[in-house]
């Protein structure tokens, strides 16, 4: 796994984590560089992630939570969000792993209903 770069000041892709609805917190990391992918840039920015058995390319877990995998229904699932630094979040109409984010920008992952990230991207 790629060391991820300070999302202070990150050169590359931005990546939000929000893990309020799951009793922790947000957490943010860095892909540096230009990942190929909404994936890409989940990993390149230090978060690990898992699927959906026998769904590939649904995510179910990010870091492992949550805990067990709960087959992801729509009341609860991990939503994908692109930004610009400092705008508003847009629920991704593609897929992490065939998304192509541009450096400079904000990728955001929420589990929930749906629900965007709960911090500014």
């Amino acid at each position: 796994m790629a060391t991820p770069a300070s999302a202070d000041s990150c050169a590359g892709v931005k990546v939000v984590v929000d893990f309020a609805s799951l009793g922790g917190g947000v957490q943010t990391g860095c892909a540096a560089g230009d990942p190929a992918s909404g994936i890409a840039a989940l990993t390149g920015a230090g978060f690990t992630y898992k699927y959906v058995p026998r769904q590939l390319g649904f995510v179910c877990q990010i870091n492992t939570l949550p805990n067990p995998c709960n087959g992801a229904p729509a009341t609860a699932y991990w939503s994908y969000w692109h930004a610009t630094p400092g705008g508003t979040w847009t629920y991704s109409s593609s897929g992490a792993g065939s998304y192509n984010p541009a450096p400079g920008t904000v990728e955001g992952w929420s589990f929930g209903a749906g629900t965007a990230p709960s911090a500014t991207p």
